[in-house]
């Protein structure tokens, strides 16, 4: 079974910098150990640190944008994950203008997390815990359409004709 999440139901905060916003999906508490999540990069500079975390991020519009730290450059682009420590101090740059992009943070101690893009045609059942984020119409799981921008969160079949992120988190 899947809870779809409308996408006017997460929960939308400013950055503390000015930088853009965050709409949070998900998280596993109020002391979360993973935390679902789309941003809105309007700026260029400085992301939050995260101690202990690991993160993925999947630039979902835009251009891209590269993370710069003191080992070099992670370059973000459309539909591309990359995964990264959330210890690590980055300074971001858009590479033409703002993005949106979906975020996942997690103790990588406690769990495990991988983020798949989904395309036309796919037919998945997933039995752990999974995230759906509908990036285009056409996303069903379990049975329910996912609205545009929304998200299901569970277990079960999913079937996408347009095109979808998919998040799998399973404890160590």
């Amino acid at each position: 079974m899947f809870r779809i999440i409308p996408a006017d139901q997460f929960l939308t905060s400013s950055w503390q910098n000015g930088g853009g916003v965050t709409h949070e999906i998900a998280r596993d508490g109020p002391e979360w150990a993973w935390r679902l999540s789309i941003a809105e990069v309007d700026s260029d500079g400085p992301f939050s640190v995260f101690p202990q975390m690991a993160r993925i991020l999947t630039v979902l519009d835009g251009a891209g944008i590269d993370l710069w730290h003191d080992a070099g450059v992670i370059a973000a682009r459309p539909f591309l994950p990359v995964y990264f420590s959330g210890e690590i101090a980055i300074d971001c740059r858009r590479l033409d203008g703002n993005i949106r992009d979906f975020n996942v943070i997690y103790d990588p101690t406690r769990f495990c997390a991988d983020v798949e893009v989904l395309t036309a045609g796919t037919y998945v059942t997933v039995r752990a815990l999974t995230g759906i984020l509908a990036v285009q119409d056409g996303v069903m799981a379990a049975g329910e359409p996912v609205p545009l921008g929304g998200f299901a969160l569970g277990h079960g079949a999913v079937e996408v004709e347009g095109r979808a992120i998919r998040v799998l988190i399973t404890p160590r």
